[in-house]
């Protein structure tokens, strides 16, 4: 079966700019994967009408079966998608009735709970329910609609900037039967998820195994000092991806620690739960970072007790006991502040399992002895403890990223060792 292709354009002179960060683009990408279809290009403009029509032009030059559009759909000048849409389309614009009706409810009790008139929003209304003859509407998520305009054989999905509001209207337009027939289901696939390992080694294993030779579609991607490998499998090719991933299990062991959708927070979560136990972190040079991963899995309360910050001596001293004596023989970034910093976090949180992290971030704070990137990490649990010890390069964000990532893995292992 041929697979569909797609196009992304992403409107918005803020983009531009950088005052707003587009997250709207790999969310489609995700989900047209998903969904089978192959995307081959993502281009981003600003609001103006020649930019967007020109773009318009340009995706649909290359035969692409789908063109999404994220942004452009309010009731300001800027928004200019729609009727960009419609000129390339050919179509007029014509106002909806129906949608106009439903745009004003929307927006009568939007002003009424803030204390505003509704009349003073009658214009932008009115713009949001115009739209190009011909077109299917998707209704909206918040106050503008979306619109799926037919081109000949290809289709215009013209979908709103929020994120939140995209990702509920793509719902929509997946189930639409101008789209529909377009989704041929993801293809089958392998995904291997591997730590401690580099890119560049998984790179010379997957060209040592034959690469992509029996006609798989692999994507070796690093993510939070994790690589992702994923083998689709077109049809007939199923095979060819099994070798492919055994070869990997074969070659990498223990380091694929999952091949299942799950993240790395799920399965410490998961893994944790299935035992009975809770999970307590200690942070320094985090600052909460472990915790807040862990907190952002929905049902993550029954095995997170809390997570103490002591990013001061004082506090590292008054909140987690560790002794005066041990800070100024060692000091903060040290393995036996870690270690006391985990059974520290035990004791105060009454948790079965706790982690500690602490380092030096950068860019400065460095010594000699103890560089930047230098961080220690310590599992402390039941007839369990684990240390660990990483020097991480780059900026601060990857040192604190990084370390969280580490400190997880370190559950992780302690966990699944139990």
């Amino acid at each position: 079966m041929t697979r569909a292709r797609a196009a992304v354009l992403v409107t918005g002179s803020e983009i531009l700019l950088g005052r707003t960060v587009d997250t709207n683009s790999s969310f489609l990408a995700r989900q047209l994967d998903l969904h089978g279809v192959r995307l081959i290009r993502v281009l981003a403009v600003d609001d103006a009408e020649a930019s967007i029509v020109g773009a318009l032009e340009e995706l649909l030059a290359t035969g692409a079966d789908l063109v999404l559009t994220s942004g452009g759909l309010g009731p300001t000048h800027d928004d200019r998608t729609i009727a960009c849409v419609a000129k390339v389309a050919g179509a007029e614009l014509v106002l909806d009735e129906p949608t106009l009706a439903t745009i004003d409810g929307i927006v009568a009790e939007f002003a009424r709970a803030r204390g505003m008139d509704p009349a003073g929003y009658v214009r932008g209304n009115r713009k949001q329910a115009t739209v190009p003859a011909g077109a299917e509407i998707l209704p909206p998520v918040g106050t503008a609609p979306g619109v799926i305009m037919p081109v000949g054989d290809q289709r215009i999905v013209v979908l709103p900037g929020p994120p939140v509001e995209l990702a509920r209207m793509w719902e929509m337009a997946v189930s639409s039967p101008l789209v529909a027939p377009l989704l041929a289901g993801a293809l089958p696939r392998r995904v291997l998820r591997v730590y401690g390992v580099p890119e560049s080694t998984i790179a010379d294993a997957f060209e040592d195994l034959g690469g992509d030779g029996g006609g798989t579609e692999t994507t070796i991607c690093a993510s939070r000092s994790e690589i992702e490998v994923v083998i689709r499998a077109p049809d007939g090719t199923e095979a060819a991806a099994e070798r492919l991933a055994a070869g990997m299990r074969e070659r990498f062991g223990r380091a694929v620690f999952s091949e299942g959708p799950a993240t790395l927070e799920e399965l410490v979560l998961d893994t944790l739960r299935g035992q009975g136990r809770t999970l307590a972190t200690a942070e320094s040079c985090t600052a909460g970072l472990v915790a807040s991963r862990l907190a952002g899995v929905a049902g993550a309360s029954d095995v997170l007790v809390g997570g103490l910050v002591t990013y001061s001596n004082e506090l590292k001293h008054a909140l987690l006991g560790v002794p005066d004596e041990l800070l100024a023989e060692f000091g903060a970034v040290s393995a036996e502040c870690a270690k006391a910093m985990a059974e520290g976090a035990r004791r105060a949180t009454g948790a079965d399992v706790a982690v500690s992290v602490t380092g030096i971030a950068g860019p400065g704070g460095g010594t000699p002895t103890k560089p930047v990137g230098l961080v220690f990490f310590h599992v402390a649990a039941d007839g369990a403890e684990r240390a660990l010890e990483r020097r991480f390069p780059g900026p601060r964000a990857n040192v604190r990223e990084w370390s969280a990532t580490a400190a997880l893995h370190l559950v992780r292992l302690v966990a699944q060792r139990a």
